[in-house]
This record gives structure tokens, C-alpha cells and sequence, in this order.
């Protein structure tokens, strides 16, 4: 089995060296902090926007999703800020600082814009406030895609006890919803690893694909990678112990990190795959007009440790 004609472990050398390169893994580390940054100000707007749907339970379907696949202590954080939230009167939220909370909230997405320009190795060309208007409408957009994804759920839900009261609930019946959320969870991620690698760098004449190998590996790998740091934080990690009262600050940021490492893999893992293709660019070639982006400095020496 070869991937673009080239054999698997010649690819995943190849994926090992981009990654170096783009030094990824600081680049992973960043999108963890500006996301932190970014998480409590979009949950805020998004939840303040809820009450305004017709479709009941909503944030309720969010905030059992986040208990499932955050560490312990971060999901109690979350839903804790989040039912203050709930608790105050909707219109406010939305009307007053609504501006500031989304512009905050855009932060974490104008990080990732700027970490794919490196891996894509372009240089930002868009005028601050223009990138950071395309970072703010990602940010309105996503905040859809995830309304959409819950509010599809709990309509599943719904079908699910009408058909249970009429019919009986059957194991099939039950089991039926139970794939079904998690496939409309997997298919939102995925749009969404796809809208971030098509919208967020700076490359012109790309054409949207719903399904990448990039999007497909991101996609594994971020549930993967919930599941066992959800696993190993509630088994083997103490934050609290460790950091006290900000445990859960730090088990949030370190999750974020996670994925901002799983979002940067697969567009390398795009950006190799396009390389190979035959009708794709080479390593280095860009649109016209679009500048090579600047490498972030790599020392040659790995620091002291203590």
C-alpha cells in the first residue's frame, strides 16, 4: 500500500521532517494558550445565543458532550461557568460587549490562521484588520456548525423517545441514536478540520474538499487523543493536587494543546499529500504573489533541562 505513490514509512519520515521544520510542536503550544484564551469568551456568546432557538436542550446536549470528553476537572470548570451564564438574562449577553466577547473570542482562530500560514508556507499577505475579520466570521461560523451539530442530536433525541413511546424501545432503536450522535459529532469535526485547512491560511486558488486525508487523520486522532487524556487525566493525574486551585486551568490548556497539535498534523499531513500529488504544488512553490512564510526559529541545542 503506497500513500500517493510513495511508500508509508518514506511518508511518515517525510511528515516527521515537515513537522520539525514548522517546529510544530511550539507552534501546538501557542494555539493551547491563545485557545485558552479564546474557549470562555466563545462558549459565553454561543450559550448566550441558545435560549434564542426553538430546539429545547441544546446547551444541555453541549454540556454532557463536554463531561464525556474533557478531563474531569475542566468539564466541572466548564459547565460551572457556563450555567452562570445560562442563569443571566440572554439579551444582555448578546447585546452588551457582544463586539468585545467575539472579538475575544476570534483570538484563538487568528492564531490558527497564523500557524497554518507556516505550514502551508505562506506569509500572511491580508491587512491585519481584514485577517482578523476572516478570523472573526470563522469563529461565527464554527459557533453555527456547533448549534447545528447539538441542535441535530437533541432533534435526534426527541425522534428517538417519539418512536420509543409508539413503538417500544427496542436495543435497536437505542442503539441507533447512540451511533447516530457520535456520526453527526465525527462529520461536524471533520467539516470543520476542513473549513479551518480551506478558510484559515493565507492560499489562493485552493478548492474546498469535505473530506481530506489531513481532515480524515485530524478527525481519528483528536477523538483518540480526547478519550485517553480524558482516561489518563482522571486516572493518573492529579492537577489539582499539583497546581491547586488551577488544576483545571491547566488540564483545559493542556487538552487545547492536543488539539491544536491534532489540527497542525493533518494540515501537514494535506500540505505532504498535495506535494506528492501530480497536479499539485511542490515543496516551496506558491500561488503567485504569495511570499514565503518565515520558519520559526529552531535552536540547534535542546535547553537545559533541570
Amino acid at each position: 500500500m503506497k500513500i500517493r505513490g510513495i511508500p508509508p514509512m518514506q511518508f511518515l519520515r517525510e511528515l516527521y521532517a515537515k513537522i520539525s521544520e514548522d517546529n510544530v510542536y511550539n507552534g501546538a503550544a501557542a494555539l493551547g494558550f491563545y485557545l485558552t484564551l479564546a474557549i470562555f469568551p466563545a462558549m459565553i456568546l454561543l450559550m448566550g445565543l441558545i435560549p434564542f432557538l426553538p430546539i429545547p436542550r441544546v446547551d444541555t446536549a453541549i454540556m454532557d458532550l463536554m463531561r464525556q470528553t474533557l478531563p474531569a476537572d475542566a468539564a466541572s470548570m466548564f459547565t460551572k461557568v457556563l450555567e452562570e451564564v445560562m442563569k443571566k438574562e440572554s439579551g444582555g449577553i448578546v447585546s452588551v460587549g457582544a463586539l468585545g466577547t467575539l472579538w475575544a473570542a476570534s483570538t484563538g482562530m487568528y492564531a490558527i490562521m497564523q500557524q497554518l500560514n507556516i505550514t502551508y508556507d505562506v506569509k500572511e499577505a491580508r491587512s491585519f484588520i481584514r485577517a482578523r475579520l476572516v478570523a472573526i466570521g470563522l469563529s461565527l461560523l464554527f459557533g453555527a456548525l456547533m448549534i447545528t451539530a447539538f441542535s441535530l442530536i437533541v432533534m435526534g433525541g426527541i425522534a428517538q423517545d417519539w418512536l420509543g413511546e409508539r413503538f417500544g424501545f427496542s436495543d435497536a432503536l437505542l442503539t441507533f441514536f447512540a451511533s447516530l450522535r457520535w456520526v453527526i459529532i465525527v462529520l461536524a469535526i471533520l467539516l470543520a478540520f476542513s473549513l479551518t485547512y480551506y478558510l484559515a491560511p493565507n492560499v489562493r486558488g485552493q478548492r474546498f474538499v469535505f473530506i481530506t486525508p489531513g481532515g480524515v487523520v485530524a478527525t481519528i486522532l483528536l477523538l483518540i487523543a480526547s478519550v485517553g487524556f480524558a482516561i489518563y487525566a482522571q486516572n493518573f493525574a492529579d492537577y489539582s493536587a499539583v497546581y491547586g486551585g488551577i488544576g483545571a486551568v491547566v488540564a483545559l490548556m493542556m487538552w487545547l494543546y492536543i488539539a491544536g497539535l491534532v489540527m497542525l498534523v493533518g494540515s501537514e499531513v494535506n500540505v505532504l499529500v498535495e506535494h506528492h500529488s501530480p497536479k499539485g504544488k511542490q515543496i516551496g512553490e506558491r500561488a503567485p504573489g504569495q511570499p514565503a512564510a518565515e520558519k520559526p526559529h529552531r535552536q540547534s541545542e535542546s535547553p537545559v533541562r533541570s
